[in-house]
């Protein structure tokens, strides 16, 4: 595997997620055999890697796998505004101009990945949710495609710099996909949802954002305020980058790093977006947007907390 710095990045050895996480390759095979009698998935763009992946956040319970499996898709091909046609183009470069997506350094204390997010471009006006989100996802993707699995995974978001304007640019529809994704189809354990440097008015996101978080992603909300230091109870301080009070990249060095390994990677984003569903050929009724959030199909991923 290529090193972290690298750019072009790899796909993380087979072997090595074997030996990380215990599964059995006769699971992954099992799951694979099945995935060829659904003539609606992408079966053959579906790499042992993602089935390793999905089979290890859904616990290795083979029939959580399938479900999560089907949804995981489903939601990337449904949710067009966020996933449809990802590519490395000039709206990509701008949005990563306006945030800040790091992977920390360091583990927090209970051994989980932690993504830093921040906006480092403060006007409103090229403030896009959307794109944002599209951005965030993308990163996420490949970065799962570089390091395989993770024991478990905190998004901890910096709120410095983040108005009341910002909040009213949240738009409802990728508000609620972008939760729903997170909480039932991500292939992620989510062990935690941190705002850091919390300003006054954080009430009034959460007021946005609540409505579509369920109980169990609700426990793992953190709100640590402007001047508080309940952070470093999660993780050392040192992890964060230069400009937020650690000892890792600057911002302008981490915005640099992330823009040109986009640019490096567009053949994976060209790839994945071949991963979608062909609904006309789903066994039984076609999927809508409709039937995600009639509240028809349950919840098959949990968020399971240690």
């Amino acid at each position: 595997m290529t090193g972290k710095d690298s750019l072009t990045v790899e796909q993380q050895s087979l072997e090595v997620e074997y030996k990380k996480t215990g599964i059995n390759p006769s699971d992954i095979a099992a799951l694979r055999r099945w995935l060829k009698t659904q003539p609606h998935l992408p079966e053959k763009y579906i790499t042992d890697l993602d089935l390793i992946l999905i089979y290890f956040c859904c616990y290795k319970s083979s029939a959580v796998s399938k479900e999560v499996l089907d949804l995981h898709y489903t939601l990337k091909t449904l949710f067009t505004n966020i996933f449809h046609n990802r590519v490395v183009d000039e709206r990509i470069i701008k949005t990563l101009n306006v945030v800040l997506v790091v992977p920390l350094p360091i583990r927090s204390y209970d051994n989980n990945h932690v993504v830093y997010h921040k906006l480092i471009d403060c006007d409103t006006k090229n403030f896009i949710f959307s794109d944002v989100i599209r951005v965030v996802l993308m990163l996420m993707d490949l970065r799962q495609f570089e390091d395989g699995t993770w024991p478990g995974f905190i998004i901890l978001i910096d709120l410095s710099g983040v108005t009341l304007g910002h909040i009213a640019k949240l738009d409802l529809l990728t508000v609620q996909q972008l939760l729903y994704y997170l909480q039932e189809a991500m292939l992620v354990k989510l062990k935690g949802l941190h705002f850091m440097n919390a300003p006054s008015y954080v009430d009034k996101l959460l007021m946005v954002i609540k409505p579509f978080m369920k109980k169990e992603l609700l426990n793992t909300l953190c709100i640590h305020q402007v001047g508080s230091n309940t952070l470093e109870k999660v993780l050392p301080l040192e992890a964060l980058p230069k400009d937020a009070g650690g000892q890792y990249k600057t911002f302008e060095e981490a915005k640099n790093y992330a823009i040109e390994k986009a640019l490096a990677n567009k053949d994976f984003f060209e790839n994945e977006n071949k991963k979608r569903v062909v609904e006309s050929l789903r066994p039984g009724k076609p999927r809508t947007i409709t039937d995600i959030f009639g509240g028809v199909e349950g919840s098959f991923k949990k968020l399971e907390i240690d």
